[in-house]
Formats: C-alpha cells, structure tokens, sequence
C-alpha cells in the first residue's frame, strides 16, 4: 500500500506513516533486548561484554549500510511525490547493482579488517575471541543487511511502512526461536547468536522481494529499468553515500570513546552495554520519527512543497520533545530493572554505572530528538552531504571525552559524552536546516513566477514567451 504524503495535515500524515514504522523499530530493540538478555543469561556476563563491546563497530559498518539504503531510496520517494512512474522504476532498477557493489564491497573490507580494528580499539584479552567470533559472522553477513534494508526502505518511499514492519516482526521471531535453538538446545556460544541474526535477515529480505514482485506493480522492471546507467548509479549514490559516511563518521566517534571505556576494564564495558540497550528502546520512537521525516520531505520535496516541509517538521518535533521527556523518566526510575535482565541483580557496582549512565543521556534526550528530526529532514530535502558536518561535530565531541576526560575522570567522562556530541551536532544542524529551507522557499517561489508569467502571457499576441 502506498501513501502520498503531499497532501492532507501533514501532523497526521506524519503520525500515520510513522505508527507502523515505531511498532517495527520497537519490534527490533525488543528483539535486541530478547538477544542481549539470552547471551547473558545463558553465556554470562563476559559473552554478554563481548556482543556489547562490538556494537560501535557493528554501527560503522552496518550503520553504514542502513544509510545508503535510506539515501538510495530518496530519490525514489521524491519521483513518487512528483508523480514520475518511470521514474521510480528506473531508480529503482539502478538500486539492484548498487546493493550488489556495496554487499560485496562491505563483506570483503570487513572480512580483512576486523582483527585490527578490535585490537585497535583495546577489545579486553578475557572477551576478544567471543566479541572477534560474533561480529566476523555478522559483517559476512553484510549482503543480507542490505537486502532487507534496501528493499523496506523502497517500500517506504512509497509511502508504504506497514509492509516492512510485518516482515520485520517475521525476522524478529525467526530470529529469537534460532537464538534458543542455537544457544540453549545445541549448545552454541556467541556464533550462534550472530548466525540467528543472518539468517533472520536473509529471510526477511527475500519475503519483500517476493511481496514487491507479487504486489507492487509500480516497483515491476523491465530489462531497460535494470540496465545499469553511470549516470543514474552516480546520482543515487551521491544521495545515499554521503547518509551511509554520516552513519559511519558518528560511528567512528563512538568506536574511539568505545575504545577508551574498554581501558576501563570488562565491568565498564558491562555497564555501557547494559545501559546502551535500554537506550536504544527509549530512543527508538525518536528515530522513528527521524526517519518518517526523511520519506516526508522527500515527497513534498518532489511535489515542490517547502510549505508542508516547514510545518511538518516543527509539528513532529514538538511532538517527539514531549515524548523525550517522558522517556527520561523511564530511564531514571526504571533504567536500572530493565538492565537487570541482562545480568544478576547481584551486579550492584555495574548498575550503579547503568543508572549514572541513563540518567545524564536521558536529561539530554531533547537534544537527541533535534538531531534525527533536523538530519533526516535535511538528508530527504536532498542535502545528505551537508549534514555529514553534523556526524564530523559528533565526532569531534567525543573524541575529545575519549582522550582528554576518561582517563581523568572515568566512567563520569563516558556518561557525558553522548549529551556533548549531540549538542555539537545540533549546533551545525539548526542553522543549515534554515539557511536550505529559505534557499528551497526562493527557488519554488521563483519557479511558481515563472510560470505564471508564462501563463498570463500566452493569450496575447506580444508576449514572446513560449
């Protein structure tokens, strides 16, 4: 089912988008969370370190994917918004050998660098070889990320949200049933968890090729829709890339800070991860609406409605602020018992840290919710690269934690880092959301008068415009 998102209140457009969206985003931090608690309480806290450890990692190479499948398919949602089939298909059809060159372009970089980069960023000897053994599976993996992703993420630029989400609640089941198959009934250790994550993928990305072939008509190619184009790969990747380098630079800063929390010993590393994954929950419906808005402004782009831009992201972040408060609140008084389904109540040290840890990132949660909805706005308007400047502000943030407070200050440095990077990156978003926005009000409004002109003019015999 496809969605126009041109026309109506945009609030309630947004909110009708999104509605599926969220249900699916918490369906996979849930599935995270049912992960995290199985590696612990099955394999204890040092395999649950171990998976934890890789997720800054994990974020730069698959986080990298997640964007330029987003990006890829901006350019699809702003030919859908504007009303151009052909278009989309001949977009679309360009998409096939762009997923083929980054899949395998991702699994042969990562299956020669892995090594080094956990050394480098000073993984602990005592869950090297569980956190090495975990994230080789997954980054062989790679191919099928971006099958699921590219194709949900098509799907969406139609408008349609509910589709993915039904695939993706599939993979989430598929994946918790391999999960206590692999691990609790043949006695697998970590590798089991990261082979249950592939197939998960795998499977849930062949379904969408399989639903988009059987029921999406205006996705059926041709042979010249599939012929590759230089030109047309150029264009879309020069959206897509630059979303995937976002990703992957703010990814880099938290690799560097990962690198100074694991000098902290195994426990930190506990506490970072435990308190990591209810944060990814509560953040979850913030990034939703981060990622509606990139379909939003793309489609309005499209149909040359800056106006609707306007208002829609101002109602939604006004909306998402409002939600950030409430999620602090979960975070303070209840951070730590979610946490404690990753390990023993016991830990009282490691959810001390946990608590510390949610509280100062959860104060911070409005800042958070500028950056998804100002980036993603941005990235649908067509200006991924310069927002790239807001993962590069990040970044900066917390490196600078990382190697001039964490060795003076300890966990209190790594608990700040997050707010800091945020407040960075806002500093360069909401300036460059109004300088684009006001450049895309003068050019629609230039065109519409241009029209108008022409128009006015065309009945009478001295008007020489055409």
């Amino acid at each position: 089912m496809t969605r126009d998102m041109t026309t109506g209140t945009p609030l309630a457009r947004i909110l009708a988008f999104c509605a599926p969206l969220l249900v699916g985003n918490l369906f996979q931090q849930f599935y995270n969370l049912a992960d995290s608690v199985i590696v612990g309480r099955l394999l204890g806290v040092n395999a649950f370190a171990a998976v934890g450890s890789t997720g800054a990692l994990n974020f730069l190479v698959l986080g990298f994917a997640l964007g330029i499948c987003s990006g890829f398919a901006i350019p699809i949602a702003q030919s859908f918004g504007a009303g151009d089939a052909e278009a989309v298909r001949s977009r679309a059809g360009q998409l096939v050998w762009l997923g083929l060159i980054f899949s395998l372009g991702l699994t042969v970089l990562t299956f020669f660098t892995t090594d080094d980069i956990l050394r480098l960023i000073n993984t602990p000897a005592e869950i090297y070889n569980d956190a090495y053994t975990y994230i080789f599976i997954v980054f062989m993996g790679s191919g099928a990320t971006i099958l699921y992703n590219l194709s949900s993420s098509i799907l969406r630029a139609l408008g349609d949200s509910r589709t993915p989400l039904l695939f993706l609640i599939a993979a989430v089941i598929v994946n918790v049933v391999l999960d206590i198959l692999f691990m609790a009934s043949f006695g697998m250790g970590v590798d089991g968890a990261a082979l249950a994550t592939v197939i998960s993928q795998a499977a849930s990305g062949l379904a969408c090729l399989l639903y988009i072939h059987a029921r999406v008509p205006a996705l059926h190619l041709s042979g010249s829709h599939l012929r590759p184009s230089l030109r047309r790969m150029g264009y879309i990747a020069s959206i897509g890339v630059p979303m995937g380098l976002q990703f992957s630079i703010t990814a880099v800063g938290s690799i560097i800070l990962q690198g100074a929390v694991n000098s902290l010993g195994a426990g930190a590393v506990a506490a970072v991860s435990a308190g990591s994954r209810v944060h990814n929950i509560m953040a979850a419906p913030m990034e939703t609406a981060g990622i509606t808005m990139a379909t939003y402004c793309g489609q309005n782009l499209g149909a040359g409605r800056p106006d609707r831009i306007r208002k829609g992201v101002m109602a939604i972040t006004w909306v998402t602020i409002g939600y950030s408060l409430l999620a602090f609140g979960v975070n303070y008084f209840a951070g730590t018992s979610i946490a404690c389904l990753f390990m023993d109540a016991s830990e009282t040290a490691i959810l001390t840290q946990v608590h510390r840890y949610l509280t100062l990132n959860g104060a911070a949660y409005p800042l958070l919710v500028l950056i998804f909805i100002f980036r993603n706005s941005l990235q649908g308007m067509g200006y991924s690269s310069s927002a790239m400047f807001a993962g590069l502000a990040e970044l900066i943030a917390r490196s600078i934690v990382a190697f001039g407070f964490v060795g003076r200050f300890a966990f209190g440095a790594v608990c700040f880092a997050n707010p800091l990077a945020w407040l960075f990156a806002d500093l360069i978003l909401l300036p460059l959301y109004a300088v684009k926005l006001h450049r895309l009000d003068v050019r629609f409004a230039a065109q519409a008068q241009e029209e108008d002109g022409s128009l006015s003019c065309l009945p009478s015999p001295k008007c020489k415009k055409a």
